[in-house]
């Protein structure tokens, strides 16, 4: 649960041999979801989309490995629901900066960076993140 309004979380991932699908979608509140190509050589690599979440509209979201996913909560008290591939690994998480502006995620303007866990002040930009995932054609 995000209890304030314009709490940030992301944009996290796990790496080999733990890489984790994730299937989200929001039990409360209101959610902007997002989710970025981190596959090496991919025709969309650094891009972003996202979808507003809420229980009423019902809309999920598949995060497939290779992506970086986070989220802004639109309202107080928002809950996100995960279904994953893989169970957590400490060894395994990952994350790239939520405000990279090579990525240039446009957040709402609720998106509160005071409300960042001390994490993900520190995860690395898109140039500086290690090659975990390769595009296949």
């Amino acid at each position: 649960m995000s209890v304030r309004l314009g709490t940030i979380r992301g944009m996290h991932f796990q790496s080999e041999p733990h890489a984790q699908g994730k299937l989200v979608r929001c039990t409360a509140g209101a959610l902007f979801d997002v989710v970025v190509d981190i596959r090496r050589g991919s025709p969309t690599f650094g891009q972003w989309v996202a979808e507003t979440l809420t229980p009423e509209n019902g809309v999920q979201l598949w995060i497939p490995p290779g992506f970086a996913h986070g989220f802004c909560s639109l309202e107080p008290n928002s809950v996100i629901c995960y279904k994953v591939t893989s169970y957590y690994s400490a060894e395994c998480d990952k994350g790239l900066r939520w405000d990279d502006p090579a990525i240039g995620i446009t957040w709402p303007d609720s998106a509160d960076p005071d409300t960042l866990s001390p994490k993900d002040r520190l995860q690395p930009l898109l140039a500086d993140l290690p090659e975990y995932f390769s595009w296949k054609a």
